[in-house]
């Protein structure tokens, strides 16, 4: 199986941005493999600071629970079966969407996380950032 290497994640974090920018909405994009483990993270000039850890704990949960993260909004909501899942693994799971995993082959490799704006923006430029992988592979 592939593994995501630093090449091919500056090539997801390139449709990224590309997408955020015609957006107008800065964002970070975070790239990690199949462990979770990063691989490349890029914030656009000016995008907030508190999204550096949003986006790679984004696409740490979406490699983690092997599921885009917006899959676990209506879960975690209070009294729902999976409420307080966000307070496990030290806080790093993410409840709301801009996290999608990277699939090959029916294998997940990878996941790309993004932040820095309204939760469908975030969702919007990280479904560019996988129709990139998607097409490079």
């Amino acid at each position: 199986m592939e593994k995501i290497n630093l090449e091919m994640a500056k090539q997801i974090i390139d449709g990224a941005e590309r997408e955020a920018s015609k957006i107008g909405v800065q964002m970070v994009i975070s790239v990690v493999d199949d462990g979770g483990n990063l691989v490349a993270t890029h914030r656009m000039d000016d995008a907030w600071l508190a999204s550096v850890d949003i986006a790679r704990n984004k696409a740490w949960t979406s490699v983690a629970l092997k599921m885009p993260t917006a899959e676990l909004e209506e879960a975690t909501v209070p009294n729902a079966e999976l409420w307080g899942l966000n307070t496990t693994n030290q806080g790093k799971i993410v409840v709301f969407g801009g996290g999608i995993p990277l699939e090959k082959d029916g294998k997940i490799v990878g996941a790309v996380g993004v932040s820095g704006g309204a939760v469908p923006q975030d969702v919007q430029v990280a479904e560019a950032a996988v129709e990139v992988f998607r097409n490079e592979n």
